[in-house]
C-alpha cells in the first residue's frame, strides 16, 4: 500500500500590527471618586447594621414609637433595599475605579 504524502504546516505568523501597545489615555481614579465608592459600601452596609440592632420592632429599642429611629423603623422592608442599593452603587463603581 502506497503512503500517503506528508502535508506541510503553514506557519502559523502573529500579525505584528495587532502587538503595538496602546495608551491609555486616563490615569488613575481620583481620591474623591474613591471616597464615593467606599463611602457608599460602607454607609448601606451602616444602613444595614443601624436597621437590624437598633431599629427592630421591639418596644423598648430605638426604633419604638417617639424614639429616634421610629421613622426608620415605619420604612420596614424598604431598609434591606436601601442598604443593599447603597452597596450596589459602591460595587458598580469599582469597574469604573483604575
Amino acid at each position: 500500500m502506497p503512503k500517503s504524502k506528508v502535508r506541510k504546516k503553514t506557519d502559523y505568523t502573529i500579525n505584528t500590527a495587532s502587538r503595538t501597545p496602546v495608551k491609555v489615555k486616563a490615569g488613575p481614579s481620583g481620591v474623591l471618586y474613591q471616597t464615593f465608592m467606599f463611602g457608599f459600601m460602607l454607609v448601606g452596609l451602616a444602613w444595614l447594621l443601624v436597621y437590624y440592632l437598633g431599629a427592630s420592632n421591639s418596644t423598648s429599642g430605638f426604633g419604638a414609637e417617639g424614639k429616634p429611629l421610629h421613622w426608620m423603623n415605619q420604612l420596614g422592608s424598604w431598609n434591606l433595599l436601601i442598604g443593599f442599593g447603597l452597596g450596589v452603587v459602591g460595587l458598580l463603581m469599582t469597574m469604573g475605579w483604575r
